[in-house]
């Protein structure tokens, strides 16, 4: 295919994930090259071409290297629990202290086909993994992510349930699926929320100001991720205009892509809360020679390009077909983002 928006390279990869998580086993993308930069696009297969193509304007950042200067070179990081069974969270916990160094445990609850006795039961391994390991709450520090699976009357009994046997949850991330019913429960709970799709996924068209106030009714924290908003740039312009404290999320990033959060990370004004870039441990393939992991609960603001090797190899875990179709959805949203400039 003939490449736009400056690009000089294209590629479609795979990667396989160690565990199940957000609904898949695999994670595809493309790579996107210009000159001797990468960026990843990896939008989720069921977002729409302007959510794709808000995504593409991201990718073409990192791909073109243009992030502002950081205030730091490594940022505090979040473990991840995907939604599964006790005894595996608690050895993901374990490991996640014993050799990650992490404190902070992000945990994922109300997984479809699930029910909410196992997120308390989830949650109550990871509390009782965190004491186990001498990190105690508040050292030990537990947040769930819900992605918006909750009503509004629901989310105000489970969060108190979640809350106590949490010993305090440091925040729940986008419990309900609306800004207007984040608002909502905000007004009927103690426990600190967390807008993240509430911003991604914001209609077109918002004026900045009017988000920003929608956004500070709704929470407490303000959930970035870089690409999927658009890039560094813009992210750090929707924090200035948000106003609430941050913490910087990746999207099931390669070690290439996770470049991107890091540098956001480094470049906000004042330091995040832990980010979520310990997705390393979801992967079981990487497009790296080394996959990103944390160090003493950190991670370096440095960024790292693909292996040739294995990027090869992520290329040709996809048939031509599903090559084929995220070439034409890339080529979709290139349109859209040419549209719109």
């Amino acid at each position: 295919m003939s490449l736009g928006g400056g690009l000089d390279e294209a590629v479609p990869f795979a990667l396989p994930l160690a565990r199940r998580f957000r609904g898949t086993g695999l994670r595809e993308g493309v790579l996107l090259r210009v000159g001797d930069t990468w960026g990843e696009w990896a939008p989720f297969p069921e977002y729409d071409d302007a959510t794709g193509a808000r995504w593409l304007a991201g990718a073409l950042e990192a791909a073109r290297g243009d992030w502002p200067a950081g205030y730091r070179d490594s940022v505090e990081i979040n473990a991840i629990v995907p939604a599964l069974d006790p005894e595996t969270v608690t050895r993901l916990v374990t490991d996640a202290v014993a050799t990650d160094g992490c404190t902070v445990v992000k945990v994922k609850v109300a997984e479809r086909g699930q029910t909410f006795d196992d997120d308390v039961a989830r949650v109550a391994a990871v509390r009782a993994a965190l004491d186990d390991c001498g990190a105690p709450a508040p050292t030990g520090r537990i947040r769930v992510d819900v992605n918006g699976g909750w009503l509004v009357d629901d989310a105000i009994e489970r969060l108190a349930v979640l809350d106590d046997i949490a010993e305090g949850l440091e925040y729940a991330e986008q419990p309900c699926a609306t800004l207007e019913e984040m608002a909502s429960l905000r007004e009927q709970t103690h426990v600190r929320l967390a807008v993240d799709e509430g911003v991604r996924l914001a209609a077109a068209g918002e004026t900045d100001a009017r988000l920003a106030e929608r956004v500070r009714a709704a929470g407490d924290v303000l959930v970035l991720k870089a690409v999927p908003l658009g890039g560094v740039r813009r992210s750090l312009a929707i924090a200035d205009a948000v106003g609430l404290p941050v913490t910087v999320s990746g999207a099931l990033d390669s070690t290439v892509g996770l470049a991107a959060g890091l540098a956001l990370a480094a470049a906000l004004p004042d330091p995040p809360y832990a980010c979520g870039f310990g997705t390393g441990r979801l992967l079981a393939a990487d497009l790296t020679g080394e996959t990103a992991l944390p160090r003493d609960g950190r991670l370096s603001v440095v960024r790292h390009v693909p292996d040739p090797s294995r990027l090869a190899a992520a290329r040709a875990r996809l048939d031509d077909d599903r090559a084929q179709w995220w070439l034409d959805r890339l080529a979709r949203c290139l349109e859209v983002l040419g549209a719109q400039s």
